[in-house]
Order: C-alpha cells, then structure tokens, then sequence
C-alpha cells in the first residue's frame, strides 16, 4: 500500500485480514475490508473531518497484499476510534455489461457501523448520468464529490447494557405500535427535554407503558438523506424531505440526525440507550427495514456505494444492462438472492441483533427478497430460509409485508413458517364492513377468526398474521373516518401519489367538522375499528396517534412531509382522551381474555355465529349485522359474545344462553358515552333485559359471562 496523498509518511500496514468486512479495531490498530469482484484499484481514504476538502491520506491498496478472493483489506496500526474514512474504487465503466465504476466518486462502505456528515450531504454531485437520454459512456461524471459525500466512522462498540435484556414476548401476548423516531416527540407539544431523537423517544416510554403496547415498531432508522428530494411543497414553497425514510444508504448504521448531540458517534451510544429504556419498560424494538431497494435509484441515480462498488452483483438489471428492474417503485431493485447479497444482508441483521439488540424485523416490500435473478418469484428463495434458519436470528419476530411492487401479492403465501405478514385482507375487509360495505359479514367473521381461510392451509398459525387497520402508508384512523378521497396536494404531484382504494368515509363532511352528529358518529367508528382490531385473533398493530386521532389533513401518502402534518401533536390527546382511555381499556381488556390470543386457529367448538335473530348467519345476504360467542366450550372460564352492526339503522339481537349462574354483562358498547363505553374488569353492568340487546346504528358491543 502506498500513502498517495503524503508519500513521505511512513504508515505502520500489514495486509490485515478478509474478515470480517467493514472496519474493526485489532491489535492497536484497524483492519479495514471492502468487497468488490470487478475492481482494478481500490483506495482508502482518511479524512480529519468529514467535510474536508480533500483527503488528509490517499491510501492504494496492492492485489498481491492486500486482495483475498473478491476482498480488498488492509490492517493499519495507531487508528482507532474516531476515525473518518472512505472509498474509492476504480474498475470499468461499461453499462452495457453492467459495471458502473467512477474513481471520481468518494463510496461509502456498506458495513459501516455509523456515519458523520450527513447534515452537508448532497446526492446532486454523487449522480452518473447527466439526463435520462443519455446512455452511452459520454454521460460517465468526473464531479468530484470529496466535500459533498458523507463519511464512515470507526467506532467503539463498548455499552453497558444491563438490566436491558430483550424481553420476549410471545406472539400472541404481542401488541404492536407503529412509530416513527423524529415525528413522535419533534413538536413541541411533546415537551420533552430531547425531541425528535432516540432520547426523546425515551421520555415518552411511560405513555407506551400506560397505553399497554409490548412492542414498538420503528418506520426505518438506518442512515438516510432527508434532503434527497427535489420537489417544492406547492402550497409553502418549501422543499420537501424524506420523512418516512425508505431509501437507505447505510444498512448498518442508525441515523446520525436522530441523536440529540452532534459529536461522532453519538447516534450509536443513543440508540442503544433507547433500546435499553424500552427493554427495561418490557417493550421489545422491532426495526422496519428496507433490503428491496437502496437511494442509488435508477441508471441517472447517486453513486453512493453499492452501485460504485460492483453494480452488476448487487442490482437486478434488465436485458439491456444500462437499465434497473424496479420492483420496488423506486428505481432500482437489490439482487438479494446473489450470494455476496445474501451474505450482507445476514450479516447486517446479525448486527441489529447482537450489536444493537433488537428484537425483530419489518420487511418492507419482502416479496422482492424472493425473487431470483431474472425476476422471478422463486418457490423456496434462500435467502428467506437462511433468515429464518439463521441461528443467531432464532428468537428474532420476522414481520413480511408480503408482497412488492413488481405485481406479487403473497398474503397467505410468503415462504417460510417463521414469518409473520402485514394482513393487507384484514386493512381491507374490515373498514369494508364497518364503512357499511354490504356483503362484509363474512369477510368480517373470517378475518375476526385468525384469517384462517388465509393462513392455516398453508401451515401457518393465528400469529402469522399481523392485524391491523391503518399504518404509516395511508390514512391515519381519525382521516380515516373523516376523508373520502386523499388529499396529497402538499406532496407536489397534483395528487396523484397515494393509493385510491382507501375504503374510507366522512359521514356527511369532507374533513374537520363542528357538526356534532357527524362527531358523534366518527368517534364511534374509530371506537369500532380499535375494538374490531383488539378482539381478532392474530397480532394487532396500531399505527402510533390513532389512540388520539392524530390526523394528516387527508394525506394518505405522508413520506415528504417533515412538518406537522406527520408529527405527533400531543395536544390532541388531551383534546381525545376518550378514545385514549378506550384504546387502552380494549388493550387491557384483550390480556385478559386468553380466549382472544390464543395461538390455535377457531374450531367450532370455540365460536358460534349467528344473526341477529339468533339463527345461523346467512352469509350471502347483504347483511350489516352479525353475532358470536367466542369460546361456547365446557372448558371455558368466561364466555364473550360480540355483537356488531355496521348499518344506519338500530339492531335488535336475541341472545344465547350465558354460563350458568353467570348472567350477561356489558363490557363495551361503542355507542354509549364516555365511561359506560368500556368497563373495568368487575364493573361491567349487569344487562337488563338478559334475553336479547338492542344496539345503536354502527357501533360494537362486547357481553362476558363468568
């Protein structure tokens, strides 16, 4: 190796070792190791700050010493922690085969733990290709984007985390909650001392344990550049950024913006006090993590590392190799059944895990982690069983949203019976029913039943399915009820970003009302939905602020907007502690009834539906109503009967039977005001007239015996 920058400073280099790659300290020094197949020439960089102009060494690696296989290394004594350092790696430009290599391009590398100088990131000058017409070699950059580019940082692992085990919790003791990092506590009606940070999200953990949830589920935390987009808000003029966080650049390394102080490295020590917070409250941490795509984006995308290092082994391309398959929707795709793929994908769980300490993974888009090299959907993808065989990732929850946007929709069929899936039907099929769809009841009864008739003749069980009504990627629970159409203006795109099919209403108003009966009528049916959604079978997921009707002004496609239309704003629940206290009253009630967790699917002997005559349910009649007791068995402690009607008119119910000497009691009923909506345990009252329940239109009523 020779120091390019500074040829007559001696460095202290060995050839250092393959593994493992990434940078890590040893023996005084750092061994330091990039893979690249195709390279001609790979060089180290070491910088003073990370925005230095240029490089304080240049430091070129020798094939003979310092390549094993496909792996450049290299071991220098008297670095350490704190040290800055990048890429660059020269090899042929030759889109037409598939290589995209720009010895002009400072790379960042793929394993690093965390990076600096993400706050002075710019992708404009990290860009190949000047216009999309140009697809010839004459487009290849020479912009140097030294100052421009962030940095990787060596860093030190060390943390005291005792007292922060992973708690475990089973699946079907499982109540997930779906946040976001910055927008839970960056408004300033948080009043937190930290906001917008891994601290600050630590603050709130007392409201998360009031709440009852045992797990949060973070939208992506590995680094990424919020300012990436190139589009103004029309309405305030104001560029957009990228909220959500689905372009990843770093897998490894956790969001430098998201920590409360800007010394390097201080986004590790963060996040893992937060996990130990949270660990110590018995609240597991589930990361949603994107390996579908990466921020290059298509062929006139940023070269930032992947793309730089070996584009060809990394990305799915078409026939015409200067082009990306995108089944992603965003531009490029990974190539996650290659093996050097699979490889790095293994080993960046590894490292949330071990390193990190979390406790399960989102897929986003997971259908894509299937495919094979052409495209294809494969039947048993490798890279899926090693995941769920992987022995380090045993005890991990693996979540799939399971399907992508290349058309496979694997709701049902995702490979692998350790993987749990985001339930699109169980979205779909209950705010169908409770909208007033008519036709729902059966689809409502299947999806109350663990969706069995999705799930269980694949050979999968109750907790394969991850429940939920709203998430990040729509209409929150309150625009929900208060929205026909979305409303994404702000996004720039003349509303036409964001899915159509919301299945949603507004009962009489578009948006926020001071009509009382229109109020009346949402509040009851987002207590419909959260009801609906605590007494299914399977594991329920609440999208964080629905417990207080966090709205987004109708946007159902909120990526870009870093403002208020995301945030959580906490004086809202104040404002709705009706539907807090419900929603936390429904978590409670749902812990407490085993019958609703159990981890079997329904047998007939559990559940018995009926109309509200008290006959068997004609299920192809367009009917708004329907009926059951769940758990009618001599081995029950404590019956429920549900009872919902989802139409405009008034319902009248005959009654089974309840346990012997143990009349009917009113546990919840939608329809009734704040307290009597839910009791506590022993102080529900007693029913009336036992033999039959009149209940008001579009509400949901919850009876225990016993």
């Amino acid at each position: 190796m020779t120091d390019t920058a500074n040829p007559g400073n001696a460095f202290v280099i060995q050839p250092g070792a393959p593994l493992p790659l990434g940078a890590c300290e040893r023996c005084g020094g750092v061994n330091f190791a990039l893979f690249s197949r195709h390279a001609e020439q790979v060089t180290l960089l070491l910088f003073d700050a990370p925005t230095d102009e240029a490089p304080c060494r240049t430091l070129d690696l020798q094939p003979m010493l310092h390549r094993t296989g496909d792996i450049w290394h290299a071991w220098i004594e008297g670095l350490g922690q704190g040290t800055i350092y990048a890429w660059r790696v020269d090899g042929p430009y030759q889109p037409e085969q598939g290589h995209r290599f720009n010895y002009h391009k400072v790379l960042i590398d793929p394993y690093a733990a965390a990076l600096v100088g993400t706050d002075c990131w710019d992708f404009a000058c990290a860009c190949g290709y000047e216009s999309a017409s140009e697809v010839d070699d004459r487009s290849f950059s020479k912009e140097d984007n030294t100052r421009r580019q962030a940095k990787c940082l060596v860093c030190d692992g060390a943390f005291d985390r005792r007292g922060g085990q992973r708690p475990r919790h089973a699946w079907t003791d499982t109540v997930i909650y779906e946040t976001h990092v910055r927008g839970f506590t960056v408004h300033p009606s948080a009043g937190v001392a930290h906001p917008g940070t891994y601290l600050g999200l630590i603050e709130q953990i007392p409201y998360l344990q009031e709440l009852g949830i045992t797990a949060v589920e973070l939208l992506p935390v590995q680094e990424f550049f919020e300012g990436e987009l190139v589009r103004d808000n029309p309405r305030s003029g104001e560029r957009l950024r990228n909220y959500w966080g689905y372009s990843t650049v770093a897998f490894f390394a956790p969001k430098e913006s998201y920590s409360s102080r800007r010394e390097p490295g201080c986004q590790l020590t963060e996040f893992k006090t937060m996990v130990r917070a949270l660990h110590r409250a018995g609240i597991e941490v589930i990361l949603d993590i994107v390996f579908n795509h990466t921020a290059e984006g298509n062929e006139i995308g940023p070269t930032l590392n992947f793309r730089g290092l070996d584009n060809r082994i990394y990305y799915l391309l078409e026939e015409d190799r200067h082009f990306y398959k995108n089944y992603s929707g965003t531009g490029n795709t990974l190539n996650c059944n290659h093996p050097v793929v699979r490889d790095f994908i293994l080993d960046c769980l590894r490292h949330w895990v071990i390193d990190m300490q979390v406790g399960g993974f989102r897929f986003d888009l997971a259908s894509v982690l299937g495919r094979d090299v052409h495209g294809n959907l494969l039947a048993n993808p490798p890279l899926l069983e090693r995941i769920a065989e992987d022995p380090v990732l045993r005890d991990v929850k693996l979540i799939a949203e399971a399907w992508d946007a290349g058309g496979a929709y694997q709701v049902g069929s995702f490979p692998g019976q350790r993987w749990s899936e985001w339930n699109g039907r169980f979205r779909d099929d209950v705010r169908r029913f409770w909208r007033g769809d008519a036709g729902m009841t059966g689809a409502l009864a299947s999806r109350l039943c663990d969706s069995a008739d999705i799930y269980q003749y694949g050979g999968k069980q109750p907790v394969s399915s991850i429940n939920f009504v709203t998430c990040h990627d729509g209409f929150t629970l309150n625009d929900l009820v208060s929205y026909r159409g979305k409303h994404n203006e702000s996004n720039g795109d003349n509303n036409a970003d964001g899915d159509n099919h919301n299945h949603s209403d507004n009962y009489g108003i578009e948006g926020t009302t001071d009509d009382p009966a229109i109020e009346a009528v949402r509040q009851r049916q987002i207590k419909n939905f959260i009801a609906t959604l605590l007494v299914s079978r399977g594991v329920p997921m609440l999208l964080g602020g629905d417990e207080f009707r966090r709205s987004q002004d109708g946007n159902n496609n909120a990526y870009c907007q870093d403002n208020e239309t995301s945030w959580y704003d906490w004086d809202l629940l104040q404002r709705h502690q009706e539907i807090f206290r419900f929603t936390r009253e429904m978590i409670a009630l749902r812990k407490r009834h085993e019958a609703l967790r159990r981890e079997t699917f329904f047998t007939s002997a559990d559940i018995r539906w009926f109309s509200p005559d008290g006959d068997t349910p004609q299920w192809n009649r367009g009917d708004r109503r329907l009926g059951c007791v769940i758990d009618a068995s001599d081995r029950a402690a404590s019956l429920l009967c549900l009872l919902f009607n989802a139409g405009p008119d008034r319902a009248e119910f005959v009654l089974p039977p309840p346990l012997s000497d143990c009349p009917w009691r009113v546990a919840v009923d939608t329809a009734r005001a704040s307290p009597q909506d839910i009791s506590p345990p022993g102080g529900e009252p007693l029913l009336q007239e036992p033999g039959w329940y009149r209940m008001e239109s579009r509400s949901l009523v919850i009876l225990v015996s016993g």
